[in-house]
């Protein structure tokens, strides 16, 4: 019975949702078709809809903590926040540094500030490279008011109502998650709720692994009377070995700052099975997330034309193009951008300093990266026929 009230429910509400649909002019459609389009799901469509209907000035917010270097991930975010912008969508862009620190075994208060400048500098140089004008964005940092007397007492008022096992459960995607977790992890979906109300926004952009936490928001906020809002989530791009392409895990993401042999070499070690195997092919996955959006059209491979990521799924289906065509392109592709990207950020004479201090150590070359690969092949075969007597060593030239 409980599962098909449920059914009613969502069925009333995707039909609300339809009537209010056939209320939009046809710019107001093309509007809503440029913040939606390429989005994973969308929790309170409607009142994004009634806000596009009434001609409101929509405020939406994009919240990163300054934990892990930037990778290739975030391109697709970024391109999203060009679309927020062409439908005339005011963006803040918040730099979490106090998240980052409540985020166990990340950055710790001594790396923020350097940590901060970093992801200040690769973003906005990620975001001149696809074209997005910086002058329409407002950026924040988040202990400029998450420090703030009235931010600590409605994060008192909203932790006495949400118990620990909601707490828990919402920064499970995002969090490090442990046995014995830390208070201050569980604290991170509570701030991240809260920031919608402090940066007086009407919407949450965000991955779809910020779900969980999207839907805290929703259910308390309004227990302690700060509204209600809607929230845009985009798909989370696998990694290059199948999973969450994530900074914490140096083999599965291209860095915003790796040079083109980096590059190559990660892309040539790519998982990129075929479509009847089931896998997550991160290759494929990034032409459908990251190619395709940003480049606007057609690509060109092998002599094919191909208009749309269906059309180069299915030519991969049939073996109409191999997987060493699809990498050699997507190497082309990313080291263009990056090679911007690497020209934004090293014109500036303070960031190399910037960099060393945010990031001790952070260089890693091609030798580096074969030895890192072998490792992780060990980690899995050891795994199943358990340890190897004698190292593992990559044959010699």
């Amino acid at each position: 019975m409980e599962k098909e009230d449920n059914s009613n429910k969502n069925n009333n509400i995707k039909q609300k949702n339809e009537d209010k649909q056939e209320e939009l002019n046809e710019k107001q459609k093309e509007r809503k078709y440029l913040i939606t389009r390429n989005l994973q799901e969308i929790l309170g469509e409607d009142k994004l809809v009634k806000q596009i209907i009434t001609g409101k000035n929509i405020h939406v917010y994009w919240g990163t903590a300054t934990t892990g270097r930037p990778h290739v991930g975030y391109f697709v975010p970024i391109q999203k926040i060009a679309d927020f912008l062409r439908a005339d969508i005011r963006v803040t862009i918040l730099f979490a540094d106090l998240h980052a620190s409540l985020d166990n075994l990340k950055s710790d208060f001594e790396l923020l500030e350097n940590r901060l400048l970093y992801y200040e500098y690769v973003i906005k140089a990620l975001m001149t490279a696809l074209n997005v004008p910086l002058e329409k964005l407002h950026f924040v940092r988040g202990q400029s008011y998450q420090l703030s007397e009235p931010y600590t007492k409605d994060l008192l008022r909203l932790s006495s109502l949400v118990s620990l096992r909601d707490a828990v459960r919402a920064g499970a995607e995002v969090i490090k998650q442990m046995d014995d977790p830390l208070l201050s992890g569980i604290l991170y979906p509570l701030l991240q709720a809260l920031d919608e109300q402090y940066l007086k926004v009407d919407g949450q952009f965000g991955g779809l692994d910020q779900r969980k936490i999207f839907i805290l928001a929703e259910e308390q906020l309004p227990r302690i009377k700060l509204g209600k809002r809607f929230h845009l989530m985009n798909p989370m791009v696998p990694g290059l070995t199948g999973s969450k392409m994530s900074s914490s895990e140096e083999y599965s993401k291209i860095d915003l700052l790796d040079d083109p042999d980096v590059v190559s070499t990660k892309i040539d070690s790519a998982n990129c099975p075929s479509i009847e195997s089931g896998i997550d092919n991160g290759v494929l996955a990034f032409y459908q997330h990251v190619v395709f959006p940003i480049i606007g059209g057609s690509i060109i491979m092998n002599n094919q034309q191909f208009c749309d990521f269906p059309s180069l799924q299915n030519a991969f289906k049939e073996e109409l193009i191999k997987e060493d065509e699809l990498k050699n392109y997507l190497k082309q592709f990313l080291n263009g951008i990056l090679a911007k990207v690497q020209e934004n950020c090293f014109n500036t004479p303070e960031f190399k300093e910037i960099l060393s201090k945010a990031y001790p150590k952070v260089s890693i070359n091609n030798d580096d990266f074969s030895k890192l690969c072998v490792n992780k092949l060990e980690e899995k075969i050891s795994s199943v026929v358990g340890p190897f007597g004698d190292k593992f060593e990559p044959p010699q030239e």
